[in-house]
C-alpha cells in the first residue's frame, strides 16, 4: 500500500490569498514552478511520498480536494471517502481502515 502526500496548490500563495504560516510562493505559471514549490515540502520530510497534480489541477477536481478529505486507494479504486473537512476529516478513523486492510 502507498500513502501519499499531495501538494495541492491553490491561489494561497503570496500573489493571491493566504494564510499567515504560509510559505511565500508566487501563482504558479508552469508545471516547474509546481515542481519547485512541491520541493519544499520535500524538504520538510513528509512520511510519504509527495505528488503534485497537473497545471489543469485534474486531482484536486477528481478527488475534491477542497474542502479537505482523506482517500485511500488500492489498485486504482477508491476504497475509502472520508468525510468533507475540517469537521470530518478523522485522520483516526483512516489509520483504523488501514489496520484493517493488513
Amino acid at each position: 500500500m502507498l500513502l501519499l502526500c499531495p501538494a495541492i496548490f491553490f491561489t494561497s500563495v503570496s500573489d493571491g490569498w493566504a494564510f499567515a504560516s504560509n510559505i511565500d510562493i508566487n501563482q504558479h505559471q508552469s508545471l516547474e514552478d509546481r515542481l519547485s514549490a512541491a520541493q519544499i515540502l520535500v524538504q520538510k520530510e513528509p512520511l510519504c511520498p509527495v505528488v503534485v497534480d497537473e497545471m489543469n489541477d485534474s486531482a484536486a477536481i477528481k478527488y475534491g480536494a477542497m474542502p479537505e478529505r482523506l482517500y485511500v486507494l488500492q489498485a486504482g479504486k477508491v476504497v475509502y471517502k472520508g468525510l468533507a473537512g475540517p469537521q470530518g476529516y478523522d485522520p483516526q478513523e483512516v489509520r483504523s481502515f488501514l489496520e484493517k486492510m493488513k
